[in-house]
């Protein structure tokens, strides 16, 4: 299995998961021609394009996806806010917080609820052929046991470590923007993924991408320096959970599981 962060911020983020002939892309929030200069083939020949959730940065470029014939998958509140035609359904079952699996090329796609503050938003996880297993979860607003334990065993868990409290708190952003930033279904930040990935050491992750950087509130470094710390407050070396950050608006490069 290959996973290659495209782009990872609040301003566009896509990712591709791909195994053989089989090729999914995650999100569609660039645009369509930047998708395709990233692909070293055709965007038509994705096998499917899945959706967290509605909001601009992770689906506002879907539409070109449809036009081309690419399927897309969605849960039935996000395809309501969107108001677009031509998005098949994710089955989420009721009291239950993963979805129905679907099976695309040689993956199986597994949704999981997540806490944003959208219509029905989800994470995912996405299983090989093989028993790898590569997860993506962003805001997510906060972490809890559920959470863990649908990412418990990924091979590669690309998890949101979205911005710096204190950098948030000081920032120009009006109060109800930064309210809803720091709230439990706004972004993980900086310590709140570093304790969460404590908690998905103990389940087995051992290697970790940190994503949807803010552009205003976080940089690289701080990012990787706070969360390494939250981890090693806990006794977990550097040697033992590998960390990489995927970049805001260029390809990161490929992790191969």
């Amino acid at each position: 299995m290959k996973f290659t962060p495209i782009a990872s911020s609040s301003h566009g983020t896509a990712y591709l998961i791909a195994d053989g002939d089989s090729r999914i892309l995650l999100e569609c929030g660039i645009p369509y021609k930047r998708l395709q200069t990233a692909l070293d083939y055709k965007v038509q020949e994705l096998d499917a394009c899945f959706i967290t959730h509605e909001h601009k940065d992770h689906a506002g470029h879907v539409r070109q996806l449809i036009k081309r014939g690419v399927p897309v998958y969605a849960t039935p509140g996000t395809i309501g806010a969107l108001k677009l035609e031509g998005i098949t359904p994710l089955l989420m079952l009721p009291g239950n917080s993963l979805g129905a699996p679907v099976r695309v090329g040689g993956f199986v796609v597994v949704p999981f609820r997540t806490f944003h503050d959208a219509a029905e938003p989800v994470g995912y996880s996405f299983l090989g052929g093989d028993g790898k297993k590569i997860t993506v979860m962003t805001d997510i607003g906060h972490m809890d046991s559920r959470l863990i334990s649908c990412a418990a065993g990924s091979d590669i868990l690309l998890i949101e470590s979205n911005h710096d409290e204190e950098l948030v708190s000081s920032c120009r952003y009006p109060y109800p923007t930064k309210r809803r930033i720091l709230s439990d279904v706004g972004h993980l930040s900086n310590a709140g993924c570093g304790r969460a990935l404590c908690g998905l050491y103990s389940a087995g992750v051992r290697r970790a991408i940190l994503g949807h950087l803010s552009r205003d509130n976080n940089f690289e470094s701080l990012a990787l320096e706070t969360v390494r710390s939250e981890l090693l407050n806990q006794d977990i070396p550097e040697s033992e959970f590998a960390l990489a950050v995927a970049h805001r608006d260029r390809m990161t490069g490929r992790f191969d599981v």
